[in-house]
């Protein structure tokens, strides 16, 4: 079946595509996972609007982004605004890149793919020697999905909503299905874990935000129960390599 991917990244009338929780998550990203970036540089796959790819040009000298929506690459590249990032139109399932990547990062993307077996073998193909690739993904269990199941609202914890799919989403992955569908591909998972316990859904922790009832230190202490309680937490990880 055919995607307009330019449509999928649009908000709904009952789903933000990105809330300010996301935002924060990405900070939080980045300091679970910079431990293990190696030097060099980095591919970006998928990229929305860029927000991720400033962070990553805090850390790396060259960086190359691939996005598939001709719309979001175009605002990405407005919103970062530097030449050393370098931005590439085009579907993963189709793309030969001549280059090869010291880190290679699916930030909240590999959930969209429609069959990403053959994305991800294709992916190690990119990875250079020594090359590691950062994947991070929604998290099925998170204590915030199992409470809406609880609640009637999702029918189980690993459910596409139909908000979910409306924004593209295949998949919903647990810490065991992200790294099963890993090691299918080829790779050795060398670290997994999990990012931020969610108590609250995202539009939960914006209004908590906004009326001063959380600050950061909540999302600090939230941080710190997910490396306890992985299973919980707002987004899994794995880190790989070839």
């Amino acid at each position: 079946m055919s995607r307009d991917l330019n449509t999928e990244y649009q908000d709904t009338e009952n789903r933000l595509y990105a809330y300010d929780f996301d935002y924060i998550h990405r900070d939080y990203m980045i300091k679970a996972l910079s431990g293990q970036f190696r030097p060099g540089n980095a591919l970006e796959m998928g990229c929305y609007h860029g927000e991720f790819t400033r962070k990553l040009l805090q850390v790396f000298d060259d960086v190359t982004v691939l996005e598939g929506a001709s719309d979001l690459i175009e605002i990405a590249r407005r919103n970062v605004a530097d030449t050393r990032a370098t931005f590439i139109l085009g579907q993963f399932e189709d793309a030969n890149l001549e280059r090869h990547f010291d880190n290679i990062f699916l930030i909240h993307t590999l959930e969209h793919l429609s069959e990403p077996l053959p994305v991800l073998q294709k992916v190690r193909e990119w990875l250079a020697p020594g090359g590691r690739l950062f994947i991070v993904v929604p998290n099925a269990n998170a204590a915030s999905r199992q409470i809406a199941v609880g609640m009637g609202l999702i029918d189980f914890n690993a459910a596409v909503t139909e908000g979910e799919r409306k924004h593209g989403h295949r998949c919903t992955y647990s810490l065991d299905t992200l790294e099963h569908e890993a090691l299918q591909a080829g790779f050795q998972v060398t670290q997994r874990g999990g990012i931020l316990f969610k108590p609250m859904a995202n539009f939960q922790f914006d209004a908590a935000l906004r009326a001063g009832i959380i600050d950061q230190a909540f999302f600090d202490g939230c941080y710190k129960m997910g490396m306890k309680y992985p299973d919980l937490t707002a987004s899994v990880y794995v880190v790989c390599e070839a």
